[in-house]
């Protein structure tokens, strides 16, 4: 595919560098030292606007597939998507970071107005962080939460503490829940799908795949989760953090937020029925402790700032809150935070390549989550008419992968070694990412 970024920021360095080996992609940017950035990539880069016709038409925009507008000012964003749709086929995606263009542009979609002047994807990186926190306060020590079929499938990760109900055991050894299976393991920093002979190791992050009410015993039996969060404490009262506060009060978890800005404070009270709004600094320790925010179930901390993220989310861990979960502006940072102490460091650019991916990009491939910064997969595969009926121990795959889920029909399988794959089955299966297309290309060629 051909695809035209706009903005060379970091968004747009890590859309380029998830994509080049695959893709045609052109980066334009008025920013001439932001080039520096791409040096080591394989890309064409364009010094100008992408608003404009002439810099457009010098590209060949006719010819692009798909163009991504991505700079740090909403308005220019949207009138070069504009632009661009009224010279081109191109799919188009736009990042917006205010609320009211999401709704103004999702008017004008569906409206009679529109007259061929259409937007297809409208992304808010925050609003998809949000979702992304507020499903793993959910589940009280999880680190990453997924849902599959229809919420009757689910993918928990949870990290190894020195406590651990598993540590040093082999999974084999496991009396974990029928229908609970481990697909994966992150150690160091690096994902790879386990066997039977693996140990659990401290500090390591597994991901099990099952049943929807399978993993909720794993998580009573091995992970301590007797109850649900019933609390949460916010740091930071920007987009993020009122929209984290509005869901929480629609899911009855009690909420307070500390913010610094006086007037901030104001708007957010005026905008939010249940939650204790405070004005304060979120790195006052005495003001954590008056509070009693060592009380809380879940700290989420989502200020703009990386640093004072990182201070209150350490402060908050000194107080002896059970689970931290910290925005991280810079993506290259979310190891780091973890590698301190931080529970669940998530960034809202992540989740944006994320949905870009998943959205925008044709591929053969339907991938349903990545997980570890896109190290891992969980795609569907759907299994062609032809296909023999096989058993899974069988299978003579060309690289590791497990079947976590078989849908066949109503029915939802969390399959074992004997289980058969079917014609017309619906696999949803768990690899690295480099090794998707030829997983299923295994399957679709029976």
């Amino acid at each position: 595919m051909r695809i035209v970024i706009f903005g060379a920021n970091e968004v747009g360095c890590l859309l380029a560098t998830e994509l080049f080996e695959d893709h045609d992609i052109i980066v334009i940017d008025k920013e001439e030292n932001r080039t520096e950035d791409f040096k080591n990539l394989d890309i064409e880069f364009i010094f100008g606007n992408a608003s404009n016709i002439d810099v457009l038409e010098s590209i060949n925009i006719k010819d692009a597939d798909v163009f991504i507008a991505c700079t740090n000012m909403d308005e220019a964003n949207i009138v070069a998507c504009l632009t661009v749709k009224r010279m081109s086929m191109a799919k188009t995606a736009c990042f917006v970071s205010k609320e009211e263009y999401i709704e103004s542009l999702s008017l004008i979609k569906g409206s009679e107005y529109q007259a061929g002047l259409m937007i297809d994807t409208v992304i808010w990186p925050e609003a998809l962080l949000t979702q992304e926190i507020f499903r793993i306060i959910t589940v009280p020590a999880a680190i990453d939460v997924e849902n599959f079929a229809q919420g009757r499938a689910r993918l928990l990760e949870y990290r190894i503490k020195e406590d651990s109900l598993l540590l040093g055991k082999q999974i084999k050894d496991c009396a974990f829940p029928e229908e609970t299976l481990v697909v994966g393991i992150t150690r160091e920093n690096q994902l790879f799908i386990p066997t039977g002979m693996t140990k659990f190791e401290e500090g390591d992050k597994v991901i099990f795949m099952g049943s929807a009410t399978s993993l909720d015993i794993l998580a009573s039996r091995m992970f301590k989760e007797s109850e649900k969060v019933r609390s949460v404490g916010i740091i930071g009262g920007g987009n993020v953090g009122l929209m984290l506060a509005k869901d929480l009060e629609r899911a009855n978890i009690r909420t307070k937020i500390i913010e610094k800005d006086y007037k901030r404070c104001e708007y957010l009270t005026e905008n939010l029925k249940k939650t204790l709004v405070l004005n304060g600094d979120g790195t006052d320790l005495e003001l954590l402790r008056a509070e009693e925010f060592n009380e809380f179930d879940v700290l989420v901390s989502v200020t703009n700032n990386d640093e004072k993220n990182l201070l209150c989310s350490l402060l908050a861990k000194q107080l002896g809150v059970k689970k931290v979960i910290t925005r991280v502006s810079k993506s290259s940072n979310i190891g780091l935070f973890e590698k301190v102490g931080i529970d669940v460091a998530m960034s809202p650019k992540e989740a944006a390549i994320v949905e870009i991916n998943n959205v925008m990009i044709e591929t053969d491939i339907d991938i349903l989550a990545t997980v570890e910064q896109g190290q891992g997969e969980v795609i569907d595969i759907y299994i062609p008419d032809k296909f023999t009926d096989t058993k899974i121990m069988d299978l003579d795959m060309p690289a590791r992968a497990i079947i976590a889920i078989i849908r066949r029909g109503s029915k939802v399988i969390i399959p074992k070694g004997d289980t058969l794959v079917r014609a017309k089955d619906s696999l949803i299966v768990f690899t690295m990412a480099e090794n998707s297309t030829a997983v299923k290309d295994y399957f679709h060629r029976g």
